[in-house]
């Protein structure tokens, strides 16, 4: 190859590599021209946008920041009312445990008193089936006292008969007790 065609082939190269670099650069200026002028209108339309938004967002974000001071005052309340609550069972369980004990303690005594109310029901009317002197042995004593038969001195015999006699007249009274012991150990 001859050194003018190589100066020659490295010239056209050159060319070529020049006019594609100015058809690139066309292109390149022809986009940013056509950017420059509709990018204008695009971006004042989007910052029209964007500031007939803003009133929205603005609200949005007061209302969200209004709901979080509610909701945080909301939290605080619920906090008061729990530990409030905790106190209430608190106390309530130590009134209980009060009540309870003295529960017991009147339990205790009720029972003590039902048992001696039974106790004293079955003494009385044990009582009131008769004393030795209303019955049969008492008066085969004073059947024997007014036997002449029978050795003993005047003044004894009179005693006897005169003691065997009291309890023949005696009627016991024991009745209206016993009818109230029961109504107290039914209740």
């Amino acid at each position: 190859m001859n050194p003018i065609r190589k100066v020659l082939t490295l010239l056209q190269d050159m060319q070529h590599k020049v006019v594609a670099e100015g058809e690139m650069e066309k292109d390149l200026y022809e986009k940013f021209m056509c950017y420059c002028t509709t990018g204008t209108g695009d971006l004042a339309a989007s910052i029209a946008d964007a500031e007939a938004k803003m009133p929205e967002v603005t609200a949005e974000i007061t209302a969200s920041e209004e709901k979080l001071v509610q909701s945080q005052a909301d939290l605080q309340q619920a906090q008061a009312d729990r530990a409030a609550a905790e106190e209430a069972m608190k106390e309530a369980s130590g009134i209980r445990e009060k009540e309870a004990v003295a529960f017991a303690a009147v339990k205790t005594e009720a029972g003590t008193n039902t048992v001696a109310i039974a106790k004293a029901i079955a003494a009385l009317e044990k009582g009131m089936a008769g004393s030795f002197l209303q019955t049969e042995t008492a008066q085969v004593i004073r059947n024997l006292a007014n036997d002449d038969k029978i050795d003993m001195a005047e003044s004894d015999r009179q005693d006897l008969v005169a003691f065997l006699s009291q309890g023949t007249q005696y009627a016991p009274q024991s009745g209206q007790i016993t009818g109230i012991l029961k109504e107290m150990g039914d209740t």
